[in-house]
């Protein structure tokens, strides 16, 4: 059957895109489309085109495949054909309206959608921008201060934010179909939307803009670009806007951004596929168990809430367990104030939600997250304790961001239900998990971790079990080196500004400071007994904890905060300077490119070797890793990606 087809019935011509799973725009499609087009042109009598999707969304992009090898018929020309048409299309709106989708969706005359549908341009995330009109297009419908946030910021929108102003025409709570048949009986082509001026374009500070998203993107040029693009609207005719936004979009295709952002978008779809190909039948995940309801616990709660799992959430004492159960409540609370969450949504969860501090109380869950303090006995006073009161058919599951799963695993009678999730804060908010795979994991353990992950919309890595797992292990590594350069001459905002300049989110030290610089400094006095005697090892770190100096909570770390602000603090170089003298190291200046050279190197040497000890299932997966879970510039690709493009 092929992918697009018409119909004719009472004078109403039915084109439907049926390219499972997404509607992708790919050759046959938009063949069809044009066929489609010539064929409406050419019929008589016709009172419009309803044009729809089959399955559960409209189009949802174009077929990232076809980047940087366009094929024709291409899009621009399929869409002209569709906005010059002697007759009005209907665009029946459902699903993800995305990418190619929406400038499919803006070239009809109309559109209609049903209420969860979500409209956006998400090209800038591809490195790319949109190439067939969108840029031109979206400002006509919509408020240029709109546009910029939709095309730069590669956010969708919801469908009622669409009709307020003005991508849809209307919101359809009943059949769509019907819907759509009904607005071309009283449907008129009107003005063309290209002969229509753009909205408000007066009222953007362009200049002001385009530092704002420098300072967002981080290096990555197509947020840029794209804003250029729809610049270019309000000063160029529509066609000459049009053929520059191709250029641009043709450009930008090949350059190695696009390269690099594609290489993720594939490696984070493939991520955790052995938990996908296994055949384990997973826990059902309804009703889950958190033990711990600190930063951590309560955050992988509040992920869970949101999901729809009952949760059942264990502190310490009845006291402890109030505390836990408001800190969800302000969780909860602060999503809905940013606009992530309803607040019926709110009142749903909390509704969820139970808690105190009777073990007997996790009976009924197929599945506990232990989330205590990361610290071996403790965790397996947790287990011991689980161990008595669950059933032998519950899976354990251990966050943790360094311990040895195994070694936790072997004081159960049951070390095959055990395994690692290595969530990251804040836990409702951050995509990555790492599932931790023990040498007794059972297929249904890690089966149940891939569904946790797909039920709470995070992207899952395999990693096998080492100090740290992938992420802590490499960031280990890397600070570690650091701490080398800062006796030898570099400072701590020297090597966070190479990081930043780089493109990572924040530089290491900053990290550090955000995370508080205990548990690192916990990690490190466990490890002291069996560090070889001859290891290289910078004592600053040690020294900063020894003084209190613990990070932002502290309000002082590698930086002091009394500002509030990180600033530069002179008793901080004074201690760098005492251990590089102490050291024996000659102090010597650092150049950005030099840091960043020594960083990426470490990063790739200890991701080579996690992959050569099999702790990594792919050199993607590590890719995945660092972009998803520690700050690494997704515009570069990854460390693996970047030493071998």
């Amino acid at each position: 059957m092929p992918p697009v087809t018409l119909t004719i019935r009472d004078q109403i011509a039915h084109v439907v895109i049926d390219n499972p799973p997404v509607n992708a725009l790919n050759q046959g499609v938009r063949q069809g489309l044009s066929e489609a087009a010539v064929t409406v042109a050419a019929t008589k009598g016709l009172k419009g085109v309803v044009l729809s999707c089959a399955g559960r969304t409209f189009v949802a992009g174009a077929d990232i495949k076809e980047l940087g090898n366009p094929l024709e018929p291409f899009l621009p020309d399929v869409l002209a054909a569709i906005s010059e048409s002697p007759v009005p299309w209907v665009a029946a709106l459902k699903g993800n309206v995305l990418g190619g989708g929406l400038e499919l969706a803006m070239a009809c005359h109309l559109r209609v959608a049903e209420p969860a549908t979500k409209m956006g341009l998400p090209e800038v995330t591809l490195g790319i921008l949109p190439g067939s009109g969108g840029t031109v297009r979206l400002p006509r419908l919509v408020s240029m201060d709109l546009a910029i946030d939709m095309v730069t910021g590669g956010k969708p929108i919801p469908a009622a934010k669409a009709q307020d102003a003005g991508l849809s025409d209307a919101i359809c709570e009943d059949d769509l179909l019907p819907a759509a048949e009904a607005m071309l009986a009283e449907a008129t082509l009107g003005t063309p939307l290209l002969e229509r001026p753009v909205k408000d374009a007066e009222a953007i500070d362009w200049s002001a803009r385009e530092q704002a998203i420098a300072r967002k993107s981080r290096g990555a040029v197509a947020p840029l670009e794209a804003l250029a693009s729809l610049r270019d609207a309000t000063r160029l005719s529509p066609a000459e806007a049009m053929t520059a936004e191709r250029e641009r979009f043709l450009r930008l295709s090949v350059s190695d951004e696009a390269k690099a952002l594609r290489h993720v978008f594939f490696a984070e779809r493939e991520a955790g596929r052995s938990l996908r190909e296994g055949d384990g039948v997973p826990v059902d995940l309804n009703r889950v168990g958190v033990i711990g309801g600190g930063t951590m616990g309560a955050g992988i709660a509040t992920a869970l809430l949101l999901a729809g799992s009952r949760v059942v959430l264990i502190e310490r004492d009845t006291e402890a367990a109030t505390r836990a159960a408001e800190r969800v409540g302000e969780t909860l609370g602060a999503s809905v104030k940013r606009g992530a969450i309803s607040e019926d949504k709110r009142k749903a969860a909390l509704d969820a939600l139970s808690t105190g501090s009777d073990y007997a109380l996790l009976k009924p869950c197929p599945l506990v997250i232990e989330a205590v303090f990361e610290d071996m006995g403790v965790k397996r006073e947790v287990f011991d304790r689980l161990d008595a009161v669950m059933p032998t058919d519950a899976i354990l599951a251990t966050n943790t961001s360094y311990l040895n799963v195994d070694a936790l695993a072997e004081t159960t009678a049951d070390p095959g239900r055990v395994l690692g999730l290595h969530f990251f804060s804040p836990a409702h908010v951050m995509k990555l998990l790492e599932v931790v795979r023990g040498k007794a994991t059972s297929a249904r353990a890690m089966a149940t971790a891939g569904a946790l992950a797909k039920h709470l919309r995070k992207i899952a890595v395999v990693s096998g079990v080492c100090d740290g797992f992938i992420g802590n292990r490499i960031m280990n590594a890397y600070r570690r080196d650091c701490e080398f350069m800062l006796e030898e001459g570099a400072l701590p905002h020297q090597i966070d500004a190479a990081m930043e300049a780089f493109g990572f989110a924040m530089g290491i030290y900053k990290v550090q400071d955000m995370s508080g610089l205990d548990i690192a400094w916990a990690q490190r006095k466990a490890r002291a007994a069996t560090r070889p005697a001859d290891e290289r090892y910078a004592h600053i770190a040690d020294r900063l904890c020894e003084a209190g100096r613990l990070g932002r909570k502290a309000g002082q770390g590698w930086y002091d905060y009394a500002s509030g602000k990180p600033e530069i603090d002179p008793e901080v170089t004074r201690i760098i300077e005492e251990e590089s003298a102490k050291a024996d190291r000659k102090r010597r200046d650092f150049a950005q490119s030099e840091i960043m050279d020594r960083i990426l190197s470490i990063i790739q040497a200890e991701g080579q070797a996690i992959l050569n000890e099999g702790i990594a299932e792919s050199a993607d997966d590590i890719d995945v890793v660092m972009v998803a879970g520690y700050g690494f510039p997704r515009h570069k690709g990854g460390p693996m990606w970047l030493a071998h493009p």
